[in-house]
């Protein structure tokens, strides 16, 4: 029964669930129909509203797409292959093989979701070479789990790294909210902590019997070849392959890395900073000009979506914002709930609006506008009310095929072959975090 639940969902994700730009511009005309009925402009006046917002989000664009380039090209550098490579050699049995898979998806995606989504997937090649008798559906399930339940609690978070950075566009409305009052409060934590052990122990527990596990295909156990080594004969060349440009800038970038944070603390993390970070230790580890510049061109694939799809959710956001849409959905938002149920109606409210906008950072702009103002409405404090977008953001995530096709194009499989261990993992999920929201006014 599991498993036809899980084909007829990824069939009809697949059939019905189209390209995110193609949902964000039906997203922008059901918008446009709300705002004409509810909201206070006539259709030539939220024209008007929707290319004035068009470039609100061009800043944010740029970190996201950092955050995805950046996590690319870590995740592409010999230390951490290397790294990688080590640990899948540790498992002794299938079932501590997709437990350590499930681990390692979750505490990379912790640190940076971009890292998460490739680094995810180079682990299962190595996990698969190293190890046997492994179920290849749940493995590859496990290296999801951090794009499915964990990246928008850790140090990659869209919302709660945009509230901290100064100039975003719901300062106005917001002020700056430290990730000291989201990311690092002990509610996050505790919480990330709690899905953390609990989806890894669930993923040691679901590995199938020896007569029913499907290995993988041979033919992801060849060994990549190692690139040729290049041939120095002009000053370009060697200077393109010697170590000395990078470890300038690397060094350079430390300081100031260590200068920020030595003076601002937790004040001094922002989206900024993170996708600074990670591009110095990028460019560290990748050691030379042609290594980093070869990964960086790669990891511009990937961020074509991004920048195309946010102009448009700044479309959004300016008709949501300036036709008086956000006050009269903020007011239908107040009068269904109290300070104690408004968290965990956003929780839900965030997750089943994610299925369709799988974009934690994008879909901020279309819900910010009026929970921000609900939430003032009923006394909701700010720094919760992005707690709780941030979790039901990820709410659905683990069994949307979005984020997990750069991982399943690695991995040579399909999302249907992952899909009835997802639903597990999103059963758990959902119990265990709706409880959390439900208790989090009281323990906050």
């Amino acid at each position: 029964m599991l498993q036809k639940l899980a084909t007829r969902l990824t069939r009809w994700s697949m059939r019905y669930v189209p390209d995110a730009w193609i949902i964000a511009v039906i997203l922008t005309v059901i918008v446009f129909i709300l705002a004409l009925i509810f909201g206070k402009h006539g259709p030539y006046q939220l024209i008007q509203d929707w290319g004035n917002g068009f470039w609100l989000l061009h800043s944010f664009a740029m970190q996201m797409a950092l955050i995805i380039m950046t996590g690319y090209i870590l995740s592409t550098s010999r230390p951490l292959k290397a790294a990688l490579n080590w640990l899948a050699g540790l498992p002794k049995s299938p079932a501590a093989s997709v437990g350590l898979m499930a681990l390692v998806s979750m505490v990379l995606a912790w640190i940076n979701w971009g890292l998460s989504i490739v680094g995810s997937a180079v682990f299962v090649r190595y996990m698969v070479r190293k190890q046997r008798g492994v179920d290849y559906g749940l493995l590859v399930c496990a290296a999801y789990l951090g794009l499915g339940g964990m990246w928008h609690s850790g140090l990659s978070a869209s919302a709660p790294l945009l509230v901290a950075t100064p100039k975003h566009f719901m300062e106005k409305e917001m002020g700056i909210i430290s990730v000291a009052d989201t990311i690092f409060t002990p509610f996050n934590l505790i919480l990330a902590l709690i899905v953390l052990v609990v989806w890894t122990f669930l993923a040691t527990r679901m590995h199938p019997k020896p007569e029913d596990t499907v290995e993988a295909d041979p033919s992801l156990l060849k060994e990549e070849p190692e690139p040729p080594k290049p041939e120095i004969k002009t000053f370009v060349d060697w200077i393109a392959h010697t170590p000395y440009v990078n470890l300038f800038v690397a060094v350079i970038g430390l300081i100031w890395l260590f200068w920020n944070f030595s003076t601002k603390g937790f004040g001094g993390i922002t989206l900024d900073t993170v996708n600074f970070t990670f591009l110095i230790l990028g460019i560290l580890f990748h050691w030379t000009p042609a290594s980093f510049i070869r990964a960086a061109t790669e990891a511009g694939t990937y961020v074509w979506g991004v920048l195309i799809q946010f102009p448009f959710y700044a479309g959004m956001f300016g008709i949501i914002r300036d036709s008086g849409l956000a006050e009269v959905m903020a007011r239908w938002f107040t009068a269904i709930a109290s300070p104690q149920t408004y968290p965990v109606i956003i929780y839900w409210y965030s997750g089943i609006l994610n299925y369709f906008v799988p974009s934690g950072g994008s879909k901020w702009a279309i819900e910010a506008p009026y929970i921000v103002q609900a939430a003032k409405n009923l006394g909701v404090p700010l720094n919760q009310l992005v707690i709780t977008y941030a979790w039901g953001d990820m709410m659905t995530d683990v069994i949307q095929p979005f984020w997990a096709i750069p991982l399943l194009g690695v991995a040579k499989t399909e999302f249907r072959n992952i899909m009835g261990y997802a639903i597990v993992f999103f059963l758990v999920y959902i119990v265990v975090t709706t409880v959390a929201f439900l208790i989090m006014p009281y323990v906050f």
